[in-house]
């Protein structure tokens, strides 16, 4: 019999395996979060489709980022992941991002067991160039239409990085 009384947490940081739930199927223009104090899913706006996510994008259990949310997680998959599901994640590199003046970084996972796909990513150095660079250009415009200039991709970081963070946003979910 199931323990509902189980919560899903962050996984395991040290060794690179965390849970991470979808917000945004790759593809969406619609922004999709997580309400902690409902416990729903809650759509917060519609951006213009050009402004759609490259990949899939959730969030970490049981962290907080420095603005007050849930550490957010870029989930690279070949296909979209539909909202509300949760999976096993491979830590591969951390997006320091700044989105208003306040740090809100993104970790960039693979699905643990992506040997199906023979991708086998490891690290960002894994991924393709371009993926990169459409990710990069995304997070750095996709507000553009409303408060120009108001997001920043300061640089990328490495799977020990990206553990860090995933920590220190652990602790201050410990601390809330």
């Amino acid at each position: 019999m199931a323990d509902f009384n189980k919560i899903l947490d962050a996984g395991d940081v040290d060794g690179g395996i965390i849970n991470v739930v979808v917000e945004i199927p790759t593809g969406s223009s619609h922004k999709i979060e997580w309400n902690r104090e409902l416990a729903v899913f809650e759509l917060d706006r519609v951006d213009p489709q050009i402004f759609a996510k490259p990949c899939n994008y959730g969030f970490i259990p049981q962290t907080l980022d420095e603005d007050g949310d849930e550490l957010d997680a870029l989930i690279i998959t070949e296909q979209p992941l539909p909202t509300g599901i949760f999976l096993k994640a491979k830590v591969i590199g951390v997006m320091k991002f700044v989105d208003d003046g306040e740090v809100d970084d993104k970790i960039v996972v693979v699905p643990a067991d992506d040997r199906d796909t023979g991708n086998a990513y490891n690290s960002l150095a894994d991924l393709p160039k371009q993926l990169i660079n459409q990710l990069e250009f995304h997070f750095s415009h996709y507000k553009d239409l409303k408060k120009p200039g108001t997001t920043v991709v300061e640089s990328w970081g490495d799977v020990e990085e990206a553990k860090e963070v995933i920590k220190e946003s652990i602790q201050r979910w410990k601390d809330l």
